[in-house]
């Protein structure tokens, strides 16, 4: 039996490939979709079922890509409208070599959502791995907030069902393969676990310890950020995404074109944030290449063109790419070509968890935490720092001041690379980077609340 999951860093998302004798299945793929093809190729083996669990929100499906190389039939819930696929329902069952895959029902997080239970027939007749899409993580379960507030209540309660009616009675045994990992914008504390088991959920996922009134209130008044770049996700995962038949190659813009191009492209630099802070191009956004998966999302336009600047870009191109960014570019030389041009160059100060420890009471001093509401809760915060999450910034900048040093920090230093090249983009000139975020403030023994 062939068995594989491949991840999408960033974006925490878990896909499958797996097989039996001469045929292989595949369960949501990324767009990027070669790499199943390929691996099937390597085990001898055809892929002759494409699953999707759901119409997935958070990056663009390759269903389509990986069927146009396979003639693989896609599949997925048949409550929703999709305009490609065969829609399948609940009894419905498949055969992949010696494998068994039926189809549960299991809404909650969408009402298309949908979990394939897997049976290896050679082996015994009970259920042996369950993929289940966003319904069931490690350590959590799939969020209930995407049909809006209304609806909080009934998709709740859908989901509370759908995990106690369908998925736990499958038996302790069974190994839980959900769709994605710890980090992921699906859920809310999604644990950082290689493999699960439905018993071992049972025993110490918090969510599944709670009665149906309580999850439901839970799940109700759970505080969750929903990027702005979902509602295009869901069209190209309803409607079906364009095909790109290869990874594309970006063009290349030389330095002396920027400054006439500005305003008709998206300015990203890649690099690391202690990197664009020493120097970059002015009005450009950071955003590191391998991070840049869980923040593009939040602040770039399908409107315009993306260029690249620095650092890996093959990396952040990939990125790009599953997340629907088509149009990119990269400036040719990086930013060395920039420097050498004679270009004005921007910059950002750096400070020490120690300096601003010695700054902590002054009036001058505005302390932004930029994380998740969660990480702010779960893990304390630096006294007196004020809570605007990083997604959330471009729309509270009126709440900053201009007449004050503005000390950005996050977990580790990402997002605030990200956060503080926005401020300087839209005027705060004082803007600093607090190096290493609070993990570095706390390895300095200092206090938080």
């Amino acid at each position: 039996m062939l068995f594989e999951r491949i991840i999408s860093p960033g974006l925490a998302h878990n896909s499958y490939i797996l097989g039996s004798q001469d045929q292989a299945a595949v369960i949501d793929p990324r767009r990027d979709a070669w790499t199943y093809a390929e691996i099937a190729r390597r085990n001898n083996m055809r892929i002759t079922h494409i699953f999707e669990t759901h119409r997935n929100e958070d990056y663009v499906i390759g269903s389509l890509e990986l069927a146009e190389i396979t003639d693989a039939d896609i599949y997925h819930g048949g409550t929703l409208d999709f305009e490609y696929g065969v829609p399948v329902e609940e009894g419905d069952s498949f055969t992949v070599g010696a494998l068994k895959l039926d189809i549960l029902e299991t809404p909650g997080h969408t009402d298309e959502s949908i979990s394939i239970v897997v049976t290896n027939t050679a082996s015994s007749a009970r259920p042996y791995m369950v993929f289940t899409g966003d319904a069931l993580f490690a350590g959590d379960v799939g969020r209930t907030d995407l049909y809006g507030q209304d609806e909080r209540e009934r998709m709740a309660t859908n989901l509370y069902h759908s995990l106690h009616d369908k998925l736990l009675p499958l038996g302790d045994h069974v190994i839980v393969c959900p769709a994605h990992g710890s980090g992921s914008v699906c859920g809310g504390s999604i644990g950082d676990l290689p493999l699960t088991t439905m018993g071992y959920e049972k025993e110490s996922n918090p969510m599944l310890q709670l009665d149906e009134a309580a999850f439901i209130k839970e799940k109700k008044q759970e505080p969750l950020h929903r990027p702005p770049y979902f509602r295009q996700m869901e069209i190209y995962n309803q409607c079906g995404p364009p095909l790109l038949h290869r990874l594309p190659h970006p063009s290349g813009v030389p330095a002396s074109e920027i400054a006439d191009l500005e305003d008709e492209m998206q300015l990203v630099d890649v690099r690391r944030p202690e990197s664009f802070a020493a120097a970059h191009v002015p009005g450009s956004l950071n955003m590191w290449s391998h991070a840049l998966a869980g923040i593009a999302g939040w602040f770039l336009s399908y409107d315009l063109p993306i260029l690249l600047i620095g650092g890996d870009t093959d990396v952040a191109l990939r990125s790009l790419i599953r997340l629907g960014y088509d149009d990119v570019a990269e400036l040719v030389g990086g930013i060395g070509a920039w420097q050498q041009g004679g270009q004005p160059l921007g910059s950002i100060a750096l400070w020490q968890a120690s300096r601003l420890l010695e700054r902590l009471d002054d009036d001058d001093v505005f302390i932004l935490d930029v994380r998740t509401l969660h990480s702010r809760e779960q893990h304390g915060h630096i006294p007196g720092s004020e809570h605007v999450y990083l997604g959330d910034l471009p729309d509270r900048l009126d709440e900053l001041p201009y007449n004050k040093t503005i000390v950005v920090y996050c977990d580790a230093g990402y997002k605030t690379g990200t956060a503080t090249s926005l401020l300087k983009r839209y005027g705060f000139d004082t803007a600093v980077e607090l190096v290493g975020g609070i993990a570095a403030w706390k390895h300095a023994g200092y206090d938080v609340d």
